[in-house]
């Protein structure tokens, strides 16, 4: 089994960078593929990148191609979501997920998910 945390969410305005976090716990962290997901209100889950285990290939949605970054640090356990030129509708909740098949992350029902991090821009 695999818990995660995610941090570093917040308010951010227009135009800015944020750099989110997600702490995993568990047996054999490397063995898992990560992603990022985000929920609006009133809108769907919605798949933002994955990072497969060792790294190597990462994955994104074309509406954050460019300005998100996924990537991962194995040792520590960690993930990481690097986002820049920060939109007011890129307000939401951000997740993290884990599973061990790449193409849950992607068609988003991965086994295991974070509690998730409010992400707010401002205009």
């Amino acid at each position: 089994q695999v818990q995660l945390v995610e941090s570093g969410g917040g308010l951010v305005q227009a135009g800015g960078s944020l750099r989110l976090s997600c702490a995993a716990s568990g047996r054999m962290f490397s063995s898992y593929a990560m992603g990022w997901f985000r929920q609006a209100p009133g809108k769907e889950r919605e798949f933002l990148a994955a990072i497969i285990r060792g790294g190597g290939s990462t994955r994104y949605a074309d509406s954050v191609k460019g300005r998100f970054t996924i990537s991962r640090d194995n040792p520590r356990s960690m993930v990481y979501h690097q986002k820049k030129s920060l939109k007011p509708e890129d307000t939401a909740i951000y997740y993290c997920a884990a599973d061990q098949a790449h193409h849950k992350l992607v068609h988003v029902t991965p086994e295991y998910w974070g509690q998730g991090t409010q992400v707010t821009v401002a205009s």
